[in-house]
């Protein structure tokens, strides 16, 4: 198992891994289902933005981004998946834990995510991973403009 990259290749494949329109709102915010391929694709358009895949022999298994803020010298964790056939075996933390690894070696130690309140496996895992709720009135701060009040962590 490897953390790489992601590449154009794996676009098609992370597209289609969410099975219903609350699963891709719950992922990834978006109210598109199914997902595109361009869609995947045109998160890495951003300089701020690094996806990795985790890849099990030939396999893409895992996907997440990490949103670099310079400004605020912090690092936001994203859009983390796991394919439908390989969830339940612990792939999203060992994503995470990948994830954190890369963010420390950029330098920052700040590292944030956000998740949607539904979402209960995901909320495990990240707690699982070292994540805890950050202080409600930053959070409701953080979620003035969001489309639902999301549940922020920040990893210890």
């Amino acid at each position: 198992m490897n953390l790489l990259p992601f590449t154009s290749a794996h676009a098609i494949t992370v597209a289609s891994w969410p099975a219903s329109a609350t699963e891709v709102a719950m992922w990834c915010g978006q109210r598109e289902f199914p997902v595109a391929e361009g869609t995947v694709l045109g998160w890495q358009r951003d300089d701020d933005v690094a996806a990795d895949v985790i890849v099990e022999g030939e396999r893409v298994v895992a996907y997440g981004e990490l949103w670099f803020d310079t400004d605020e010298d912090e690092v936001e964790l994203a859009r983390i998946i796991v394919a439908p056939e390989a969830r339940g075996r612990g792939l999203g933390r060992v994503l995470v834990r990948g994830l954190l690894s890369e963010a420390g070696r950029a330098g920052h130690s700040d590292v944030f995510m956000r998740v949607h309140p539904d979402n209960d496996r995901a909320l495990r895992c990240y707690r699982g991973a070292g994540f805890v709720t950050v202080d409600p009135d930053l959070a409701n701060a953080w979620n003035t403009l969001q489309p639902v009040a999301y549940v922020w962590l920040r990893h210890e």
